[in-house]
């Protein structure tokens, strides 16, 4: 563990490389199913935002995925057409709007999720419990600098 402490450049390079295969690779098994609906992977971003927190506001929405609201609504449009996102208006502040996901937002997210957890289930399965509690340790940091 002392080794951490004196990680090189060329090291750190090397995680960062691997942060990036990662990405794209779990996100290259959802490609053809991205590709079956015309969505891309910002489509994909927000789905999968909206699935894990049903009912997030767009201001909420903006927050978490740190885009503009110009690239936001281009993608809410998009999926709305689709017929994979419905909006709903608080009841308190019309002013916000709340977004769910329509029967076939659920199927998207759960095809693409279908593809993607083979991926993951295989990496967590061929590691010890401790090695899968410091990944995720180790991401949360990343996440929060």
């Amino acid at each position: 563990m002392k080794e951490l402490l004196y990680l090189k450049d060329r090291q750190l390079k090397e995680f960062i490389e691997k942060i990036f295969i990662g990405y794209r690779e779990c996100f290259s098994d959802a490609k053809k199913t991205l590709d079956n609906y015309s969505i891309g992977i910002a489509h994909h971003k927000v789905l999968h935002m909206i699935s894990l927190h049903e009912g997030l506001t767009i201001s909420d929405l903006l927050k978490k995925l740190k885009v503009t609201k110009q690239s936001l609504n281009r993608v809410l449009k998009d999926l709305n057409k689709l017929g994979a996102i419905k909006y709903k208006k608080n009841e308190i502040d019309t002013r916000l709007k709340h977004t769910f996901l329509t029967a076939k937002g659920e199927e998207i997210c759960n095809e693409i999720f279908t593809i993607q957890k083979k991926r993951i289930y295989k990496a967590f399965i061929s590691s010890s419990s401790e090695e899968v509690v410091n990944f995720d340790n180790v991401l949360k940091k990343i996440i929060n600098g």
